[in-house]
């Protein structure tokens, strides 16, 4: 087991539009991102629990090329707007620091 802020090299989080925030997932290394990604553990139904956004509402990518995942999402709160505590959606990749990869 392995978690993801000890595997992967950059792991970042922004804004894409107001209303909605992308996290990117990238590996250095092509094997590790191979492994990562033969695991099935990093699915949309994961970063719809991590969220609390419906599994439906998650946009999913692999990228093999990049050695990366890329996942889009709904802002619970749009940007800027009351209550917003991350207007540039900078600190929402938090949550997927600590996620456990069986590899």
């Amino acid at each position: 087991m392995a978690l993801i802020k000890d595997i992967a090299q950059i792991c970042k989080s922004k804004n894409a539009g107001p209303f909605n925030v992308t996290v990117d997932i990238l590996f250095e290394d092509h094997d590790m991102y191979r492994r990562v990604k033969g695991t099935g553990a990093l699915t949309p139904a994961l970063f719809a629990g991590l969220y609390g956004v419906a599994e439906g509402d998650i946009l999913f990518t692999p990228y093999d090329p990049a050695a990366a995942f890329k996942i889009t999402f709904l802002r619970a709160i749009p940007a800027g707007d009351f209550g917003d505590t991350d207007v540039y959606g900078c600190q929402q990749h938090a949550p997927i620091l600590d996620v456990d990869i069986p590899i």
